[in-house]
């Protein structure tokens, strides 16, 4: 009944890597634009990447050069790979999909229309 599933998520040392996967029901996988957004307590939500259907990705500048998003079409996955992760990147991370707002190959979208329940990524430095 989950429509996006995340998982991947753990505690790791700053400078460490992690992947997160979301897999993704037929009806959410189809959507033109998907994504990965997070949020710290106290903090406001950020979409930090998003992937479109013939694979061009856009990323926030906070996250630009160290995460790589992509998907498996075949397993109907959404991946992202988070490399020398640095404790700012603490947050509960969601695989989300309907991207929402003005987007382009350098700007990611501002919202997503649907999201998974979270997985949590603790950076220590």
């Amino acid at each position: 009944q989950e429509q996006l599933k995340e998982s991947g998520g753990g505690s790791v040392q700053a400078g460490e890597s992690l992947r997160l996967s979301c897999v993704a029901s037929e009806y959410m996988y189809d959507m033109y634009c998907m994504g990965w957004a997070r949020q710290a307590p106290g903090k406001e939500r950020e979409v930090i990447a998003a992937i479109v259907r013939d694979g061009g990705a856009m990323y926030a500048d906070s996250v630009k050069g160290r995460f790589t998003i992509s998907k498996d079409n075949a397993k109907r996955t959404l991946y992202l790979q988070m490399n020398n992760l640095k404790p700012e990147d603490t947050a509960l991370y969601y695989c989300a999909a309907d991207c929402w707002g003005e987007y382009s190959e350098n700007v990611p979208p501002k919202d997503f229309g649907d999201w998974g329940e979270g997985t949590q990524v603790t950076v220590s430095s």
